[in-house]
């Protein structure tokens, strides 16, 4: 009998050690290696766990807003629309990728990580007091996945299905391949009522106030013009250790305006309370007010580690004239970064050159051994650059004379068969005129586009900037109606999923993706599905570089410029945590510091009526 049992235990012992399928609960699961917060944690070290609950904060957004479903193409939805809304896990901001447990109580992921299972928090309630269940799960994730912005398909491409355990337990189980990141990104899936939206229809646009199970609802709004979100004294999340020291504010209000300009005015005035500022310009000249040198404003640079990600002018390959390599790397040679950074943005940015820039996932340099090990399997499909050269873009000296620079962009056009004909630009074989359109929603990047189109005029070439609003503008991106824009792709420091969003063929060929570049090369999937499946932190690395370094020679991008700080600015009655972590400023730890509210209000009342 004993030996039996002896056996008995042995044989558990070693499934639990050797079974890929055999999975523990958890509180929470690092993409690599081990989460920094153990079991019994009481809050993230970022936050200020006694940070006051009260106050009013308003903060203003540029553009206008016409739906509160925020996860279709249709519309244009409402700032702070997230707050409503619950995910099974969250993110910590000190950690390269780690998540923990917000709805779901444990995670269970076996080793070979064929699947992912969510054990949901009795306790989890919606504002209208109902539980939040697996059929909740279930039903956000198919939905989304059918009606949701393309987005989540990609993004979740590799689920091969979802089922209900239990009513608080739900399983995603993955098509077979590798892909670490699964069990983690699916936790982050924002959870829809069902008993709330089965007899509603998703795919159109709302201004009807959604249920949701966040800390914040929407209290009220006039279309287009501000909304106004409710902090749930009762939320049921309040006391976890992922939420301790969250979620302050007992208001908060988005006022919209139409023009940047306004907008900084309208801070000066008191009329909002915080700012993170992207212009340059605005930030070295437009705050120079007596409430910022009497101390009643703060104006602060805070470092950070965020990847850069990619910035720049952005070609649609779609477009015939842009098809084509050689041109692409031309018309870079008329960008004037160094003029740009001198003398509108006061000296203040880095170029950027890289899609993984302020990280060490940035390709430099030449490639590396465990780099070329990768490449060499696609030499054929590649540049012969990405072997040989070290990606540089185009630079000048910064006083404006670029004649040297637009002689070697005329000689690539000249190999790419376009030639000068009567001052003009003209392709050799079919007489067609080069000239596009640069597609702005900013009339702030207007200063920085026209110096362009007059070097590419230069060239023979006729660019013309247009302005549009923001409605419009994001109509054209949609169905990827325009021939250059500028955009940026931000990037994570555990890249994985979005990848295939922003660069994969199918993408390409899927309104509403973030692939406006139309990138459809076969070499780049597979390096995606390979940065995608990286088994650890080391092979993470490495594949970003490789992907990085192709995206580089495709010159898909005229790359602009990053900086490695927040620039901030608000109101002193806002206070923040003294920890900022690697992702930088997070605006949902601040809190309102009641024995300075009284006089930040009479000094922005005195301010208004001034």
């Amino acid at each position: 009998m004993i030996s039996i049992v002896t056996a008995l235990i042995s044989t558990i012992f070693f499934l639990t050690i050797t079974s890929p399928v055999i999975a523990i609960p958890v509180h929470g699961q690092a993409m690599h290696g081990k989460i920094k917060y153990n079991t019994g944690f009481k809050h993230f070290d970022y936050v200020n766990p006694n940070a006051p609950k009260g106050g009013d904060v308003k903060l203003a957004t540029i553009g206008s807003f016409d739906s509160f479903n925020n996860f279709i193409i249709k519309g244009e939805a409402a700032a702070g629309l997230s707050k409503l809304y619950d995910t099974l896990l969250v993110p910590s901001a000190d950690e390269p990728f780690s998540v923990y447990g917000l709805l779901a109580e444990t995670i269970e992921i076996p080793r070979d990580r064929s699947w992912v299972q969510f054990v949901l928090r009795k306790k989890a309630r919606w504002h209208d007091g109902k539980p939040i269940t697996a059929d909740d799960i279930i039903w956000s994730f198919n939905t989304l996945i059918e009606k949701g912005q393309p987005f989540y398909r990609y993004y979740y491409s590799s689920v091969a299905k979802i089922e209900k355990i239990n009513t608080l337990t739900v399983r995603f189980s993955f098509k077979p391949g590798e892909n670490r990141e699964l069990p983690l990104i699916v936790g982050q899936i924002p959870i829809l009522p069902k008993h709330y939206w089965q007899d509603r229809d998703f795919s159109k646009t709302t201004l009807k106030k959604p249920l949701g199970s966040g800390p914040y609802m929407i209290e009220t709004f006039e279309a287009g013009r501000f909304i106004k979100f409710k902090r749930i004294s009762n939320y049921w999340g309040k006391d976890l250790p992922v939420k301790k020291g969250f979620d302050n504010f007992d208001t908060i209000r988005y006022d919209y305006y139409r023009d940047a300009t306004v907008l900084v005015e309208a801070f000066k005035a008191g009329e909002f309370d915080f700012r993170a500022e992207n212009s340059s310009k605005l930030w070295a000249t437009a705050y120079d007010f007596p409430a910022l040198k009497k101390g009643l404003v703060k104006k602060k640079e805070i470092k950070h580690d965020r990847i850069a990600g990619m910035q720049g002018f952005v070609f649609n390959t779609r477009r015939e004239i842009f098809s084509d390599p050689k041109v692409r790397q031309a018309l870079a040679y008329a960008f004037d970064f160094e003029w740009s950074n001198r003398n509108l943005f006061y000296g203040q940015y880095t170029r950027s050159r890289s899609y993984f820039g302020n990280s060490e996932m940035a390709a430099t340099g030449l490639a590396g051994k465990t780099e070329l090990a990768i490449l060499k399997k696609h030499r054929d499909q590649l540049p012969k650059e990405v072997f040989t050269d070290e990606y540089q873009p185009p630079k000048t000296n910064g006083d404006g004379r670029i004649r040297a620079n637009l002689k070697i962009g005329d000689k690539f056009l000249k190999e790419a068969g376009w030639t000068i004909k009567n001052k003009k630009r003209v392709n050799m074989k079919t007489g067609t005129v080069m000239k596009f359109e640069i597609l702005l929603v900013s009339p702030m990047f207007e200063r920085i586009a026209l110096p362009f189109t007059k070097n590419l005029e230069r060239l023979g070439i006729k660019a013309r900037v247009r302005t549009v609003d923001s409605s419009q503008y994001q109509r054209r991106l949609e169905t990827f109606d325009f021939d250059m824009i500028v955009s940026v792709w931000g990037a994570s420091l555990s890249p994985g999923n979005e990848q295939r969003d922003y660069w994969s063929t199918a993408a390409a060929n899927q309104n509403g993706s973030r692939n406006f570049i139309g990138i459809s090369e076969p070499v780049i999937d597979k390096l995606i599905e390979s940065l995608i499946a990286s088994p650890d932190r080391e092979n993470l690395v490495t594949r970003a570089k490789v992907l990085d370094r192709v995206l580089q020679w495709g010159h898909y991008v005229i790359p602009h410029w990053h900086l490695n700080y927040d620039r901030l600015i608000y109101w002193s009655k806002l206070k923040h945590p003294k920890i900022i972590p690697m992702k930088g400023t997070q605006f949902d730890t601040w809190w309102v510091d009641a024995k300075k509210n009284e006089k930040t209000k009479s000094n922005q009342n005195f301010t208004k009526a001034n």
